[in-house]
């Protein structure tokens, strides 16, 4: 995993090291071979460098923020299991698991505390910290993750007595977000997460807490007008990181405007919307694609995609609709991440109709459908007509599956792999689809095949009939559409 730091201002020393997510893989080619196997691939592109674990010689001087490079080599994970099953604990461990290898990390050994809830101090009880840096020594590893979100005395606490860096949830989740962003908003976006989590946690170290001096001038070193109590270095790194939160907010609301008018062109030419939403690794790229031949990139990875795709098709009697793969959601998917892709988001919230898809391969499925209606209840997409699309079907227990049918009206099991229920989901979600509601008879003269031609992208044709006066269609259509179409209109006897 690379990183990269980043400078607020030149004349500050301050460095906020924020992952931008370069890429990694697997192998080094050579140039020529590597550009020709690799040209327009995403996923290769992605798999082009992988860093060798050990291969570092970095410094490990601290400077002035806590949120460092995420150095995520040999991991220890930490969990504290406070309520519901222990099977239930074990499949939070192994998400975590997941995500640690999506970010780059070997992953070592987990283990599980049963508590009523966290420790304030340590997350874990002061006897399991000891216990815990024991088996951190043990197995030799430089990072502990922690199954949750970490207050900074927290972090600061467990960092002291593990001598280790210490990582939560929420900073592993961002470091993927940072090495998957590829388009401007997506990156703003991750950026954004990243520095409303870091000002929470900034702290400094020694010196680096004195209060700053104005003008060098006189023998008391204060100067005119710089004798007062002056700003803490910590003080100067929350006012730069404010300052760079703000230009992002304002970069971010001019993208969402850009987006909102591509909604507005939409619903100005009655175009039904289609929202793939789901949690992540679920398949929604790889159902994107089989229905549209979107050649979205596909990987077997959490969050491989992050930027949402939107393309047209049309049902079998020719009405255009939108299908748009969004951002993965996740147990626990992090505040700052929601709101950060709330833009994103809202494509789901906007939508006609929700593909709510499924891993049905997972062992714990009903907990990704609850995880998913979450988030969409705070982005204010509960009301949105939902299908399930239980994915997988050619790797899931059929047994495992009974329970969601016949708790989910709507549900229905494919594999976008080998096709298994694809036809049959095409026709579920056509049937589903907002049907135009204006009922007329029209003789459009020959010379306005350009009216014929939307009445069977835009609206639903019951009879077609070429005529010696002209085309006599009787159709179904949107109330824009039938404006256009009333000069047409036969009358009824």
């Amino acid at each position: 995993m690379t990183t990269h730091s980043h400078s607020y201002d030149e004349t500050t020393d301050v460095e906020l090291d924020l992952l931008e997510g370069e890429d990694s893989g697997d192998s080094l080619t050579g140039h020529d071979e590597y550009e020709q196997s690799t040209e327009g691939l995403e996923l290769e592109e992605r798999q082009a460098l992988r860093r060798v674990v050990g291969m570092s010689t970095e410094l490990t001087d601290i400077s002035e923020v806590e949120y460092r490079k995420l150095l995520l080599e040999r991991v220890l994970l930490v969990g504290v299991w406070t309520e519901g099953s222990a099977e239930d604990a074990d499949n939070s461990l192994a998400e975590l698991k997941l995500l640690a290898e999506t970010a780059g990390s070997e992953v070592l050994d987990g283990v599980i505390q049963r508590r009523k809830k966290p420790d304030p101090a340590t997350f874990i009880g002061s006897g399991k910290v000891a216990d815990l840096r024991n088996l951190v020594a043990a197995l030799g590893a430089d990072t502990v993750i922690a199954d949750g979100e970490l207050a900074p005395a927290q972090l600061r606490n467990l960092e002291d007595r593990l001598k280790v860096k210490v990582v939560d949830r929420t900073a592993l989740i961002l470091d993927i977000f940072a090495q998957h962003a590829k388009s401007k908003e997506g990156k703003a976006q991750v950026e954004l997460a990243q520095l409303q989590y870091m000002k929470q946690r900034l702290r400094g170290w020694g010196g680096n807490l004195s209060r700053q001096a104005g003008g060098r001038v006189g023998a008391a070193g204060g100067g005119i007008g710089g004798r007062g109590p002056g700003e803490t270095k910590i003080e100067t790194d929350r006012r730069r990181i404010n300052t760079k939160i703000s230009k992002l907010r304002r970069e971010l609301k001019a993208m969402k405007s850009t987006r909102g008018t591509m909604r507005q062109e939409r619903r100005r030419n009655s175009v039904p919307s289609v929202a793939i939403a789901g949690y992540t690794n679920a398949g929604k790229s790889s159902l994107l694609n089989r229905i549209t031949g979107a050649g979205v990139l596909v990987e077997d990875a959490l969050f491989a995609t992050l930027d949402p795709t939107t393309r047209r098709t049309t049902t079998v009697d020719g009405r255009v609709y939108t299908l748009t793969d969004t951002v993965g959601f996740v147990r626990h998917l992090p505040h700052d991440i929601v709101e950060a892709f709330r833009s994103t988001l809202e494509e789901v919230a906007d939508a006609d109709l929700l593909l709510h898809v499924v891993d049905g391969s997972h062992p714990d499925p009903m907990a990704q459908i609850q995880a998913v209606r979450e988030v969409l209840a705070e982005i204010e997409a509960s009301d949105v007509p939902e299908i399930i699309v239980i994915n997988k079907a050619d790797a899931a227990d059929p047994l495992a599956l009974a329970p969601i049918l016949h708790r989910e009206p709507h549900a229905i099991v494919v594999s976008a792999r080998t096709g298994e229920g694809i036809d049959k989901l095409r026709e579920l979600l056509e049937g589903a689809l907002p049907k135009p509601h204006v009922a007329l008879e029209v003789l459009l003269p020959y010379d306005r095949g350009d009216l014929v031609s939307r009445i069977h992208s835009e609206g639903s044709v019951e009879q077609l009939e070429h005529t010696a006066d002209g085309t006599l269609v009787t159709a179904r259509v949107h109330p824009n559409l039938a404006g256009d179409l009333t000069p047409y209109q036969v009358a009824t006897a």
